[in-house]
Parts: structure tokens; C-alpha cells; sequence
């Protein structure tokens, strides 16, 4: 059995930090895993000057050791599964993963093909669904800070 030791003033304070900087600086990383690049598309015109996504403090990241949370789209194929769970393997805790579009969140038109394992949560555990084939800019952004407001400490 394990003992909760109490919080000190110093340990509550660096937890209130970290949740700060974890919501106002999140690093994503995007991964597509077998979708027509629709959603692909919409995800890059969010992080254009138009739409702005950095002004949330969002930032695309390269190197999954470095991200906070992975976008993923499409339908999780056999051949992409292995790579997606690597991925999510490779990110530092706590990690976030967002299912963008129908094919993501249910296999949408690709749905009982041969190649296909399912959605995304059949394989990752989703911390925000973001409906649509393929959603808009403006749904995804309001889906991305969705999930940084649930990051709030209570």
C-alpha cells in the first residue's frame, strides 16, 4: 500500500509551474496514419498566420522527445501502427493525443478494409476528438485549446 506523503508549499508551487508552462507552451507533433491528407491540409492551415495557432503558444515539433502532444489523423493502418505506438512511446509524460477528423475517431470511409486496424483510440489513449472530414482550422484550434483549458488545475 502506498502512503501519500503531504505536499510541501515548495512541491505545490512547482506543480502550479509546470501545469503554467504545460498550458501555455505546448509542443505538438503531427502524425498521419493512413488518412487522404485531407485533415493533413486543414492541420497545416492552422498553423498558418491566418488562422494563428501559435498565438495559443503551440508550437510544431520535429522530434517527438520533444513534443507534448501528437495530432493524428486517419485511420490507423496495419503497416502505420507499430510506427504511431513508437511515437508515443518516444514522448515525455504527461502526453496528450488528439484524433482529428472522421477517419480518426472512426475509421470513416476506410471502415472493415483489409489494411485497417481501426480509429485511434483503438490503439492510443485520446485525450481530445476533433469531428469532421476534414474539420476546419477553426475546430481544430478550438479542439487543441479544449484540451489545454482541461489541463487547467482545478
Amino acid at each position: 500500500m502506498q502512503v501519500k506523503t503531504p505536499s510541501s508549499p515548495m512541491q505545490k508551487v512547482m506543480d502550479g509551474l509546470r501545469a503554467w508552462a504545460r498550458i501555455n507552451s505546448p509542443w505538438v507533433i503531427h502524425y498521419n496514419s493512413g488518412s487522404c491528407n485531407g485533415c493533413d491540409i486543414e492541420i497545416l492551415a492552422t498553423l498558418t498566420p491566418r488562422y494563428d495557432l501559435e498565438r495559443f503558444g503551440v508550437k510544431l515539433e520535429g522530434s517527438p522527445r520533444h513534443a507534448d502532444v501528437l495530432l493524428t489523423t486517419g485511420p490507423v493502418t496495419l503497416q502505420s501502427r507499430d510506427r504511431l505506438l513508437r511515437i508515443y512511446e518516444q514522448m515525455p509524460d504527461p502526453k496528450f493525443v488528439v484524433a482529428i477528423g472522421s477517419c480518426g475517431l472512426s475509421g470513416g470511409v476506410f471502415h472493415d478494409c483489409y489494411g485497417i486496424v481501426g480509429s485511434i483510440d483503438e490503439v492510443l489513449p485520446v485525450s481530445a476528438y476533433i469531428p469532421g472530414c476534414p474539420p476546419r482550422p477553426e475546430a481544430i484550434i478550438q479542439g487543441v485549446v479544449a484540451l489545454l483549458q482541461s489541463l487547467k488545475p482545478k
